[in-house]
């Protein structure tokens, strides 16, 4: 029987991150999630996986704090030494984010620096510490976004971070390509969850305007996304790499 692969999902216990962890749980890999507040949600998590027959384990990090993210690496390396013996994962999902929207005569500095230290300087480094545990023929998977491609106003520095996420994807591919690592971005439109609750709830008439928009006719839900991470995680996918995949049912095309 092959040994089964281990996920590390950062923002694992709620929204696309619950989805993506437990689909890769249903394709049989172990888990290892990561929450920032909620360990109530992340508890629910672990034990769904536990009921689809894998290992599953959930840490508090904060990814806007580089200054932590050593300790979070030992801790996880001694949790996999315990549990498999080997202080080695397989595939890293980025997914933690925070939403703030703001036109951009009304970006703070304090929403930039936010921004930036989620969405881009926390994967950067947090990658970059992982590195050395992800085992040889293992998967990066970044989280970026529909608004990296098209424009929806008062999403300026947001999407200007998941762009870099994107850049950053294709220079960490070439990078860690001889290691037989594979480095793709995933990039959704609108979906929902509770991350984009305000939106679905105070703006009815953006929402049907989307979906006059979109090539299939509707929003996205989280189950839209998590599919993909687990094919990008599997054997099919190893030749895929250095690729921006939007998952957006065809918005503003």
């Amino acid at each position: 029987m092959a040994t089964k692969k281990i996920a590390l999902v950062t923002g694992g216990s709620r929204g696309l991150g619950r989805n993506m962890a437990l689909k890769l749980a249903a394709h049989g890999h172990d888990l290892i999630i990561t929450y920032k507040s909620n360990q109530e949600e992340a508890n629910k998590v672990v034990a769904e996986a536990a009921e689809l027959g894998v290992k599953a384990a959930a840490f508090k990090l904060d990814t806007a704090n580089v200054s932590t993210f050593d300790a979070f690496i030992g801790e996880i390396s001694g949790y996999l030494q315990e549990t498999t013996g080997k202080a080695s994962f397989d595939f890293l999902v980025n997914n933690a984010g925070i939403d703030r929207r703001s036109l951009i005569p009304e970006i703070t500095e304090a929403e930039f620096d936010e921004l930036c230290n989620v969405h881009l300087k926390g994967v950067i480094f947090l990658t970059q510490k992982a590195l050395p545990l992800i085992a040889d023929g293992g998967r990066v998977i970044n989280l970026s976004t529909g608004l990296a491609r098209f424009v929806t106003p008062g999403y300026a520095a947001y999407a200007a971070m998941k762009g870099g996420i994107e850049v950053f994807t294709r220079y960490l591919a070439k990078e860690i390509g001889s290691r037989g690592i594979t480095a793709n971005a995933v990039a959704p439109g609108i979906i929902e969850t509770d991350f984009t609750r305000s939106v679905f709830e105070h703006a009815p008439q953006a929402i049907e305007f989307i979906k006059s928009q979109t090539a299939l006719g509707r929003t996205g839900v989280p189950d839209d996304i998590g599919g993909i991470v687990a094919f990008l995680c599997s054997e099919d996918a190893r030749w895929i790499t250095a690729q921006r995949i939007e998952a957006s049912g065809g918005m503003f095309l």
